[in-house]
């Protein structure tokens, strides 16, 4: 059983077990449980449920591992020809990783 879920205007594919990394959750702490109600689709062994625009009494319930994580880093570099000007910046966006304790449909 799996479901299609949106989590901070992403969509992610939810299985009961696995961990996402989500953009980070502001109000997040370590061991806490969350609930995504915005379920788009269910499959339940072959049995697929699509909503219109969500399905009506589905969620999915979520431990927090770690309320903040960073990802790779993104490198944007800047360059004018012939001018000198040279100009380089990285960044690293901020995550939660959740672990998926069950998908109720």
């Amino acid at each position: 059983m799996y479901a299609i879920v949106e989590i901070n205007g992403q969509q992610f594919k939810a299985e009961q077990g696995k961990k996402l990394f989500v953009n980070h959750i502001q109000t997040a702490e370590p061991g806490q449980t969350v609930e995504f109600d915005k379920v788009l689709l269910v499959d339940n062994d072959g049995n697929v449920t699509v909503g219109a625009p969500v399905v009506e009494g589905a969620k999915v319930v979520c431990e927090v591992v770690s309320p903040i994580v960073k990802g790779d880093k993104v490198l944007v570099f800047h360059k004018k020809r012939r001018k000198g000007y040279r100009k380089l910046n990285g960044y690293r966006h901020q995550f939660t990783e959740v672990s998926i304790k069950e998908v109720i449909a």
